[in-house]
Parts: C-alpha cells; sequence; structure tokens
C-alpha cells in the first residue's frame, strides 16, 4: 500500500495543546513552551507510531489566517465568539514555523484561506497524483474531504489512533463525505459560530439530506426560491418534511446557503511535497536551541534509534 502524505492542522495542534498541557513546560528562560511540545509531540506519534509498518512519505505542517475574511463577509459572527490568542501562545506560534521544517517537515500556509483550505488542497493534490493522505485535525469540516484515499486521524490516549474513512463518516454523521458541507449548515458548528437551522438536530439533518441529496434540492423541496428567500415552488412533502421544518427551510434558506459555503473548503494549488523522511538529528539541534531540552534528548534518541 502507499505511504501516505501526513497533512497537519497547526493552528488546531497548537491551540490544542497550549490549553491542555501546563504551562509549566518552559524554556530555559521560563518562557512556557507546552503548545510546541504538544504540538511535535502528537505528530512524532504518529511517524514514530507508524515507523515499523508504514512511515508516511512526508509531514506537511499547515498554517493559514485566523479566518478567511470571505467567510466573514458571508456571516460576521464567524469565529467572532472566539478568545484573542493568548500573548503566551501567539509567541509559540512565531516559533513553530521554524521548529517543524528543522525536522524536516515541509511547512506550507495561506494568507487569505485558514489550514483546513490548505489541507485540502494538498489531500486533493496527492489524491490526483495517486496517493493518500491523512489528515491531523480537531476540525470536522475536514470529514468533507475524505475519501477512499483520504482519511482524517485522531489521536486516542497513548499511541492509539483511528482512521476517519467513508464508512466512519456514514457512520458518525449519517450522511456521505461529499454532503458534509450541507449537514453543518444544517446543524450548525459550534467551533466556528454557525448557529445552523432552528430545530434542526443532527438526526433531523442526516434524515433530510438522505431523502434530499444536497441542501440546493432541499429548500426547493421545502418551498424556497432558488435564490434561497422567499416562497418558491410548493412544498414536496415527505417522511421528513414536516410542515415545522418545511417553514424554518424556507425562513432562513439564505442564511442556510452562506452556512454551506462557509463550511465549503476552498482549493488553492500546491506544489506536492517530495518523500521526506524526520530529521530528528536536525530537529533535536534546533529544539536545544530553543530551550526544549527534554524534547531535544527524545529527538537525539530517535535519530540514533
Amino acid at each position: 500500500m502507499t505511504a501516505p502524505l501526513l497533512l497537519a492542522d497547526v493552528p488546531w495542534l497548537l491551540y490544542r495543546s497550549f490549553f491542555a498541557l501546563p504551562k509549566s513546560i518552559v524554556d530555559a528562560e521560563g518562557v512556557p513552551v507546552n503548545a510546541l511540545l504538544g504540538t511535535v509531540n502528537a505528530l512524532l506519534a504518529l511517524v514514530d507510531v507508524r515507523a515499523p509498518t508504514q512511515p508516511p512519505r512526508g509531514v506537511v505542517a499547515c498554517l493559514g489566517a485566523e479566518e478567511a475574511e470571505y467567510r466573514v463577509a458571508l456571516y460576521p459572527p464567524y469565529h467572532a465568539h472566539r478568545e484573542p490568542m493568548p500573548a503566551e501562545l501567539a509567541a509559540q506560534w512565531q516559533k513553530a514555523p521554524t521548529l517543524l521544517a528543522g525536522l524536516g517537515w515541509t511547512v506550507t500556509g495561506s494568507e487569505n484561506l485558514e489550514a483546513d483550505d490548505v489541507m485540502f488542497s494538498h489531500a486533493r493534490t496527492e489524491e490526483e497524483r495517486g496517493g493518500r493522505a491523512l489528515l491531523l485535525t480537531g476540525d470536522r469540516d475536514l470529514f468533507g474531504a475524505v475519501t477512499d484515499r483520504v482519511a482524517v486521524v485522531e489521536l486516542r490516549k497513548g499511541s492509539e489512533q483511528t482512521e476517519i474513512g467513508p464508512e466512519q463518516v456514514r457512520e458518525r454523521y449519517g450522511v456521505e463525505p461529499s454532503q458534509v458541507p450541507d449537514f453543518i449548515a444544517l446543524r450548525g458548528d459550534p467551533s466556528d459560530g454557525l448557529p445552523g437551522a432552528p430545530g434542526i438536530g443532527a438526526k433531523t439533518a442526516a434524515e433530510l439530506l438522505r431523502a434530499h441529496g444536497s441542501l440546493g434540492d432541499l429548500l426547493l423541496a421545502a418551498g424556497a426560491s432558488a435564490g434561497g428567500g422567499g416562497a418558491g415552488a410548493a412544498v414536496r412533502a415527505t417522511t421528513v418534511m414536516r410542515p415545522r421544518v418545511a417553514a424554518t427551510l424556507r425562513e432562513h434558506a439564505g442564511l442556510l446557503l452562506a452556512f454551506k459555503e462557509i463550511a465549503t473548503l476552498q482549493r488553492i494549488e500546491v506544489d506536492s511535497p517530495p518523500d521526506r523522511t524526520t530529521d530528528f538529528a536536525g530537529g533535536a539541534l534546533l529544539a536545544r536551541e530553543l530551550g526544549m531540552r527534554r524534547l531535544s534528548e527524545r529527538l537525539e534518541k530517535l535519530a540514533t534509534a
């Protein structure tokens, strides 16, 4: 089987590590390095654990804007509920690209789009060249990128990991990966500040999409106009298109279409990275320069293993 390309959601890893690990993890100057340590360790868990059987052909550390401007323009509350980045995290954020590149990993990003979009773009490029991709992220938007050659990898306690393929997306959401943006639009996404359709939860959203295919067709079935506003054709009743549901969809049609556009990952032009093994020795030197003694020692051991 083809070795996968590992694509990492660096913003998510940094935030996750910063709030999960104690601030007492500091460098020689007493400055917190918990976000950096957690990010590197999460990636090493995949690189190191997979190594005996099938190491990734390379690691791509993906960065991006905090939020894409076009998404905020579509729905101003998008990401508005999030607190400003803590200064202690911002300082580590600035150091992350150098540390990750020092490990021999490809660092890439976008100034206008988000890390999710960068990961999606690399995944599709890898798929088109006949390869496989693993997406390390906690953002469920990327379930929409899943195919037979692209999976989301979840880290569990210890060294456990689970790959989320098309079957697992269907089990979790009740829809196909290609319907994930439609599903998010209906159900909402609290992490992004998207409320979804009032009164429509995950179960109903999945039922509606299984019955009607897409959000656009669903809105037409509910009697909304093609542009997403006002009344259109008569409601085509189904077992899940109850009067209250149809009324909700008609009332919020325009907003739901905006939510789908926000949840739809954008593709940009990216280059396929070369096969590169992790440079444990180079990473050890850089970690030591950053005052991360324990990480440096771990990398030195991996370099001589």
